[in-house]
């Protein structure tokens, strides 16, 4: 096995010698990685914010991206991006390390060493899953965990291989670790989330068991370990199957509609009711966030006027049912089914809105909306598209959320339209950065929304 090597005391303190080691590998690793989310911007200024020796040959890293003035150490980060980094170092190369690899060290007090992603190594994540079976703190790293909840020793993990923001790590099919690789100030909601919905003995939301954390340069959630649902299948995949098998969806769908209403109101028990009169500050934020938009896709442009007057319709619509906390990002793949049961996953919300507006409370009608999206995007994997397959999904969730929830989504059309165009603009500019070829997707709803307002 390749040696690992171990940071020398006299740099462990030292910002400024370490990037002097990293700060080149990282400026092209970063923006290759799937969580990064300046890949349309090039890393101009690299800050280290927090350096941690977790163990030997594993250094924990919290720098900060941007493109302005690097912040000083400890100091709060100004506008920019903060990531998580967990970097193995070791002496000699290896090359079974394949992409995990991130360079080897030219200059600095890393030099002559070989730097690469720690999740991808087998004996880095077993030696990351003791940290969180004990409980303690690493420097600024604190390790927490439900004593109801024992983590169990000797799980193999291996690291999901999946288009997302974050990284998982699966322990034997038992857990499942998710460490935050874009981190902001305050708690993260997947973990405050879901403890929450705990307490309140609601079972589609599986508990957190164990967490880490940071106090420096700020109070930060970094991962959540969570029960892994190792027979259970995503939403999105389900979806797909049914619609290569010419299988109808209705029913999966209407259970799923219950299941989304028994979150939210587990969800409303949980946590304080929001203010009232928030439509007309929300319709603000959707038209600054449209405009935004269509400044970065031009193709949005031309459905501009039509998309503001559906927001400006919030100001005068039915207020709907009361903002209250909620997922935040729901579709498709935030959700699993196992055996007869939908389970709703990742509460973290959309990571590119700040954690203060993901912590907020909103109309549950968000969810709704993103939920109906979903299942116009699964619908449109295949060709020639099956417009019907979608609405039949549509009415039957909106249908099974009715019967739980005691409102009908269907009858706030106004709000239905609103948010629906929020989330389809939303997908616009996603997909305009990161999926191109996905772009034709977001628009026919941008295009329907506009034109006929459905």
């Amino acid at each position: 096995m390749p040696k690992t090597a171990t940071l020398r005391p006299d740099h462990a303190h030292r910002p400024t010698d370490v990037m002097a080691s990293l700060g080149g590998l990282l400026r092209q690793w970063l923006p290759r990685q799937r969580w990064f989310a300046g890949k349309d911007r090039p890393v101009a200024d690299l800050g280290l914010l927090s350096l941690t020796e977790l163990f030997p040959g594993c250094l924990h890293l919290l720098i900060h991206a941007g493109h302005g003035t690097v912040p000083a150490p400890g100091g709060t980060p100004p506008a920019g991006d903060c990531y998580q980094l967990l970097l193995g170092v070791r002496e000699q190369p290896s090359p079974r390390l394949g992409r995990a690899l991130v360079g080897r060290v030219e200059e600095g007090p890393l030099a002559g060493l070989t730097v690469y992603d720690a999740l991808q190594d087998p004996r880095m994540a077993q030696l990351l899953l003791e940290r969180l079976r004990h409980p303690g703190t690493a420097g600024p790293l604190a390790f927490e965990s439900d004593p109801a909840r024992p983590v169990p020793a000797g799980l193999a993990p291996r690291l999901l291989d999946a288009e997302q923001s974050n990284s998982s790590l699966v322990y034997g099919d038992e857990l499942i670790l998710k460490v935050f690789r874009r981190v902001q100030p305050g708690v993260n909601p997947d973990l405050e989330v879901p403890g929450a919905l705990a307490r309140q003995g609601c079972g589609r939301v599986p508990a957190p068991v164990a967490w880490f954390r940071t106090t420096h340069p700020f109070e930060a959630t970094l991962g959540v370990l969570q029960p892994f649902l190792h027979d259970a299948t995503d939403g999105w995949s389900l979806a797909l199957d049914a619609l290569a098998a010419g299988d109808d969806f209705t029913a999966q769908a209407h259970a799923l509609g219950r299941a989304t209403a028994d979150v939210h109101l587990a969800l409303a028990s949980a946590f304080p009711a929001g203010a009232p009169g928030e439509n007309g500050r929300t319709a603000a934020a959707m038209t600054e966030r449209l405009a935004a938009a269509a400044h970065a896709v031009p193709a949005l442009r031309p459905y501009v006027p039509r998309l503001q007057a559906a927001f400006a319709a919030l100001t005068t619509c039915d207020v709907g049912p009361s903002a209250q906390r909620v997922h935040g990002d729901l579709h498709l793949g935030q959700v699993l089914r196992a055996g007869r049961d939908w389970f709703v996953i990742d509460f973290e919300g959309e990571p590119s809105r700040p954690l203060s507006e993901r912590r907020s409370a909103h109309s549950p009608v968000r969810d709704i909306a993103g939920m109906l999206r979903s299942f116009d995007y699964a619908a449109r994997q295949r060709r020639p598209w099956r417009p019907e397959w979608a609405r039949r999904c549509r009415e039957a969730y909106c249908a099974g959320y009715a019967a739980r929830a005691g409102w009908d989504p269907r009858k706030k059309h106004g709000l239905l339209r609103a948010y629906e165009t929020d989330r389809a603009v939303y997908e616009v500019l996603y997909e305009a950065r990161h999926r191109p070829d996905w772009l034709p997707v977001p628009m026919a709803a941008i295009e329907r929304l506009a034109v006929r307002g459905d």
